[in-house]
């Protein structure tokens, strides 16, 4: 699908990617992702399937240049993603490949792409690339002066749609790791940055004996809050508001950080696990879900780059886990797989 840039940036020596082979020029063209994120951002997969269908009537519909956006269509037949009713018409339609841009596709990949949206966004930050490999902080408040949780709590709708956006993942999440680990021996458990409460909502479903608590931003638990009365597990489960740099509900049997160290740099890391060994006591446990990779340290150097630029965090291994989990007082006992994730527990040193 990627375009021949030979002529701009030189063929060179082909790279294989995928069992592919493609130039240096191809792999770090601009043109075609940006042009893709476009298209997701304004929706066109789903207004041409509606049958909006002219670069007339789609600018009409998005409020663009008709100009501009037939040029944009006419590079997304290049590629694959759209074609000509036929080779005289000025109407578009999808392809196969371009209906992976519609809002109902399961792949859930158009609310990824559009740039309005809080991953979308941040993926922009990739410009600023170069100042996270210099300083090994953020790029985003390079790009946008403030970081990611701040510019994400300033607009209630990107917010929303995050929470939204991470409840799809971790849906899927809940369904690997549920099986692998007695939940339900820990008789309560703090979901620690639970987010929209979807991951113990699952889990106290599964286990009618399980009770739960989700912590996160006073927004974010709000939001728990329905997602737990949504699922008909309210009375068990509830959700409060705090910092998990700071003090967390404290005697619970477990403590889980789900998706939520990779965020955060070393330091900052070990801080959040020290709040959760306080919390947990001498009997309490601490698991991380993460996705570690085969042997739990192959570790997705896409999805690394993705937390450098985002937050200044890291994807780790399980060797990295453990030796910040010594230093916040906590020993790895065991690790459960589940598919390319791992539930890793931690218990006091």
């Amino acid at each position: 699908m990627g375009e021949d840039t030979s002529e701009h940036l030189g063929e060179g020596p082909g790279v294989p990617v995928g069992g592919a082979s493609r130039s240096v020029g191809e792999l770090a063209d601009l043109v075609t992702p940006m042009a893709i994120r476009t298209a997701a951002t304004l929706r066109l997969a789903d207004r041409v399937a509606d049958g909006i269908r002219t670069a007339d009537a789609l600018a009409d519909a998005t409020g663009s240049d008709p100009g501009a956006l037939e040029r944009l269509l006419d590079h997304l037949v290049t590629v694959g993603l759209f074609r000509r009713a036929c080779e005289a018409s000025s109407e578009y339609e999808l392809t196969a490949a371009g209906a992976e841009l519609r809002d109902g596709h399961p792949d859930g990949l158009r609310r990824r792409l559009d740039t309005g949206t809080a991953i979308g966004r941040a993926d922009l930050a990739f410009v600023e690339l170069s100042h996270s490999v210099r300083t090994g902080a953020a790029a985003f408040p390079e790009r946008y002066g403030q970081d990611f949780w701040s510019d994400l709590r300033a607009d209630q709708v990107r917010t929303a749609d995050y929470d939204a956006q991470m409840a799809v993942d971790v849906t899927a999440w809940a369904e690997a790791v549920q099986p692998v680990y007695d939940w339900a021996g820990l008789g309560r458990l703090v979901d620690v940055g639970g987010g929209s409460g979807t991951m113990l909502a699952a889990l106290l479903k599964a286990h009618p004996d399980l009770r739960g608590t989700v912590f996160d931003q006073p927004e974010t638990a709000r939001a728990a809050r329905s997602t737990l009365a949504a699922a008909g597990v309210a009375d068990r489960g509830d959700a409060v508001s705090g910092d998990f740099f700071g003090e967390l509900p404290s005697g619970a049997g477990g403590y889980l950080l789900c998706a939520v160290l990779h965020d955060w740099d070393d330091e900052s890391a070990v801080a959040i696990l020290r709040s959760c060994a306080r919390a947990a006591g001498r009997t309490g446990k601490v698991l991380v879900v993460e996705k570690f990779g085969a042997g739990g340290e192959a570790v997705n150097t896409a999805m690394d780059l993705r937390m450098l630029v985002y937050f200044g965090g890291r994807e780790r291994g399980v060797t990295d886990l453990t030796v910040l989990a010594a230093r916040a007082g906590l020993t790895v006992r065991e690790v459960h797989p589940a598919d390319r994730l791992a539930v890793v527990e931690l218990t006091p040193s």
